[in-house]
C-alpha cells in the first residue's frame, strides 16, 4: 500500500490545485465514482494479484465519502484537514481488507474503518487527558452530545433514557456528561501571567514549609544552634579552633597537609587535633 499512497498523492496533484483544503476538496470532487462492476473488478485485481494500481483507484474514487464523514466531526474543535487525513488512513485499511465476494459496496464496508480512525484521532486530541478509555465510555463520548437536546445538564429521566438507549449504566452517562462539560486546566502558571490573575491549580497548593509554627520553630532552633556553636568554639584552644574552622567552616577548606606544613607537624597529628576538637565541640554543645 505504500506505493499506492505515493501514487495517490501524485494523482491528486494532477487532478487540480491542492495547496489548500478547498483545493483538495475540489480535486477530490472531480474524481469519478466507480460503478459496482468496476469496483468489483478492481477489488479482485487487488486481492488476487496485489495490484497496487487497483488499490489506488479504489482509494481515490472514495475520497469524497471520507470528506463527507469527516465533516460530521468538526464540532469537536479539531481541524477538518486532520480529520480527513485520519479518515483516509481508515479508507486505505478498508481497501486492503475488502473482499468483493461478499457482494457489498466498498463504501458500506469502509464506513466502519473511516469512523474508527477518526474516532481514535478525536479521542487522542480532543483533550490533554483522554476522556474515554473503555468501550462504554467511547460509545458515550460520540453519542451523548447527539442525544442531548440542549446544552443544559440532563435531568434524571433524560439520563436514564440515554443510558437505556445506549445500553450503559446511568452513572456512566452522568460521569461522561461531567467530562464533556469540563475543560483542560494548565497546572503551572504561564511565565508571562500576571500574579494578580494567576488562577492555575499550582497557585493554590500549600507550600510544605509555609506553616508559621514550623517556620518559627526552625528559626529558633537555628538561632539556638548558632549561639551554642559560638560558645562551644570559645572552649577550644586557638590552634584547635583554627584547624576546625579551616577544615569545616570556610568555603575554601585547607587540607590536612597544608595545615601540617603551617604548624610544622605531621598530617596525622593535625587529624588527631581535629578529631579531639570535634569531640570537645559536641560535648560543649550537648550541655
Amino acid at each position: 500500500m505504500t506505493t499506492a499512497v505515493a501514487k495517490f498523492n501524485y494523482d491528486l496533484a494532477l487532478a487540480g490545485p491542492v495547496g489548500s483544503l478547498d483545493g483538495y476538496i475540489q480535486a477530490v470532487g472531480s474524481i469519478p465514482v466507480l460503478s459496482k462492476e468496476d469496483e468489483q473488478a478492481l477489488a479482485r485485481r487487488l486481492r488476487d494479484n496485489e495490484d497496487l494500481d487497483a488499490a489506488r483507484d479504489l482509494v481515490m474514487s472514495h475520497l469524497r465519502f471520507v470528506i463527507h464523514i469527516a465533516k460530521g466531526y468538526t464540532g469537536y474543535g479539531l481541524p477538518l484537514n486532520d480529520l480527513i487525513q485520519e479518515g483516509n488512513v481508515g479508507l486505505m485499511k478498508a481497501v486492503k481488507r475488502f473482499d468483493p465476494d461478499y457482494d457489498v459496496r466498498l463504501v458500506s464496508f469502509a464506513v466502519h474503518w473511516i469512523r474508527a480512525e477518526i474516532h481514535e484521532f478525536v479521542l487522542k486530541n480532543w483533550r490533554i487527558v483522554k476522556v474515554a478509555t473503555t468501550k462504554a465510555q467511547r460509545k458515550l463520548f460520540f453519542n451523548l452530545r447527539r442525544k442531548k437536546k440542549t446544552l443544559s445538564w440532563l435531568t434524571d429521566a433524560e439520563t436514564k433514557a440515554v443510558a437505556k438507549d445506549l445500553g450503559v449504566h446511568a452513572t456512566e452517562v452522568t460521569e461522561m456528561e461531567k467530562r464533556l462539560h469540563s475543560r483542560d486546566a494548565i497546572f503551572d502558571p504561564t511565565p508571562d501571567a500576571d500574579d494578580d490573575h494567576n488562577f492555575t491549580p499550582a497557585a493554590y497548593l500549600p507550600s510544605p514549609d509555609a506553616d508559621p509554627a514550623i517556620l518559627v520553630e526552625t528559626a529558633d532552633w537555628n538561632d539556638d544552634a548558632s549561639t551554642r556553636m559560638t560558645a562551644a568554639l570559645d572552649v577550644l584552644d586557638e590552634r584547635s579552633r583554627r584547624i576546625l574552622e579551616e577544615r569545616w567552616l570556610t568555603e575554601n577548606k585547607m587540607t590536612l597537609h597544608e595545615l601540617a606544613a603551617e604548624y610544622g607537624v605531621s598530617a596525622e597529628r593535625v587529624r588527631q587535633l581535629e578529631a579531639n576538637a570535634i569531640k570537645k565541640l559536641r560535648t560543649a554543645m550537648a550541655v
